[in-house]
């Protein structure tokens, strides 16, 4: 079973109202374990979804998509890579041999009793949930389609518009989602040591990198000469995008034993930036101010907005403003290393609140901002999901001050769980609640100006948030 963890709404996914998104959707990848059993992030896909952790069992998901399909192959034969490949080949066709009616529509049960949070109407009850799967299966479920009509009838019974039935065709697209720009998604799974490697789960069909040599289950090991130890299957898919036509080497094992080989992969895709920056002056020319306008969280926001911050302040920067109006969000991890740019370390980005322990979470930077120079953020009703992870998480740390209207206050967190017959369900799991503990979804942002205010009004603002931060702090 596969697990996507998703922010809000979302037109691929959900059938509720939502903003207009954008139509370029990607995805991210990491990792995590809860008690449903082994399961491993594949990815992640942007517009108002923001936050889609995409979970996997150790099989493959090439083997169900047939867009991606696993490949043999054609290494040096020897021993042991030949049982390094039996030993593949077994764990591939192990599972469970048979799927019953009343088996997915008891899992789909079973997935909202253990997970779904009621953050609307606050009907829900375990008791309610019980009885309601006591009625379900108290007579036999005699075909597929009945028993996908049941769970979506037990999932509107919910009253929440996030939480539905998706079926295998819906799911199987979601695998098929690609950031790196050469047909590959990455997932992280657990190694030997305790720690993650970065496996190759995805590999497009006569794509770039399976073209070059890149094969199902190989181990990533480097990029461009570049250790990715330790670092995040998000992370290394930025590594991985550039302009259309450029090259990327990659250093790979192939399968368990090896063997280790670089291969140069030529990038197809073009991987567009969201981030538009320029120097303007103010107060008669004697202020520089970077204006930088972010126009969604992509794989290349965190990693252009760097470029951008540092080539503005090699030009005499000596104020920001994030123009986040009218983003509607994207991939909330990037909405995260964006927040952390800005941040002192310990700073709270974000907490997110679940029934699931895996779903309560504390998000802290782990660094020094990149700059210190006060900040205004430009938001309006169409900023929302990440957008608002980065503007909340800004302001409520004294690093910013809100201008522009209310935000759009898209908090919740959805997971897609994938249901044994490769359908899935979007269950709501969690919340997002900002650093000052006010829960964003359906309250949205009160910015501190509607109108640009003055750079002394700004500092002002910030110095006085900053003391009353260190008031607090001394009185607990």
């Amino acid at each position: 079973m596969r697990i996507l963890l998703c922010n809000s709404s979302s037109s691929l996914l959900l059938s509720s109202p939502s903003p207009p998104t954008p139509t370029h959707k990607s995805p991210i990848i990491l990792t995590t374990t809860n008690n449903w059993a082994k399961k491993t992030l594949l990815g992640a896909f942007t517009g108002a979804l923001s936050l889609n952790l995409l979970l996997s069992s150790p099989f493959s998901v090439a083997s169900e998509s047939p867009s991606l399909q696993p490949q043999s192959p054609s290494y040096p034969s020897n021993s042991l890579t030949e049982q390094c490949r039996e030993e593949e080949n077994r764990e591939e066709i192990t599972g469970p041999q048979s799927v019953t009616n009343d088996g997915i529509v008891e899992e789909a049960w079973q997935i909202v009793n253990d997970s779904f949070l009621d953050a609307g109407r606050h009907s829900w009850t375990p008791e309610s949930w019980q009885q309601k799967r006591e009625d379900i299966l108290s007579t036999s479920i005699k075909s597929r389609s009945k028993a996908h009509d049941i769970i979506r009838r037990m999932l509107a019974s919910l009253g929440d518009p996030y939480t539905r039935f998706i079926s295998p065709a819906e799911f199987s697209k979601m695998a098929r989602y690609d950031i790196t720009g050469i047909g590959i998604n990455l997932r992280e799974v657990p190694d030997e040591s305790g720690g993650v490697k970065l496996m190759v789960l995805g590999l497009l069909l006569d794509g770039p990198a399976h073209t070059a040599g890149v094969r199902q289950g190989d181990e990533v090991l480097a990029v461009n000469g570049e250790d990715v130890s330790g670092k995040s299957a998000f992370e290394v898919s930025s590594l991985l995008q550039g302009p259309h036509e450029t090259f990327v080497t990659i250093k790979v094992k192939h399968g368990n034993c090896g063997p280790i080989q670089s291969i140069e992969v030529q990038r197809q895709l073009i991987a567009r930036t969201p981030v538009f920056y320029r120097l303007e002056q103010v107060d008669n020319g004697t202020t520089s101010v970077g204006y930088i306008h972010l126009k969604e969280f992509n794989a290349l926001a965190r990693k252009d907005l760097v470029i951008a911050m540092k080539r503005l302040q090699d030009m005499g920067a000596s104020y920001f403003v994030l123009d986040l109006r009218d983003n509607l969000g994207g991939l909330v991890q990037a909405g995260i290393e964006i927040s952390k740019l800005f941040l002192n370390k310990g700073n709270t980005v974000i907490y997110t609140v679940g029934r699931d322990p895996q779903y309560q979470n504390t998000i802290v930077a782990d660094g020094q901002p990149l700059v210190t120079s006060p900040v205004i953020v430009l938001v309006n009703k169409k900023t929302a999901s990440a957008s608002e992870i980065v503007a909340s998480a800004l302001h409520d740390n004294c690093k910013a001050v809100l201008v522009g209207e209310r935000t759009y206050g898209k908090g919740l967190i959805q997971s897609v769980f994938e249901l044994p017959d490769g359908s899935g369900v979007v269950v709501t799991v969690g919340k997002y609640v900002t650093p000052n503990h006010m829960d964003i979804n359906g309250n949205g942002i009160e910015p501190d100006y509607q109108n640009f205010p003055a750079w002394a009004d700004v500092t002002r603002h910030l110095s006085q948030c900053n003391m009353n931060q260190q008031g607090q702090k001394s009185q607990g």
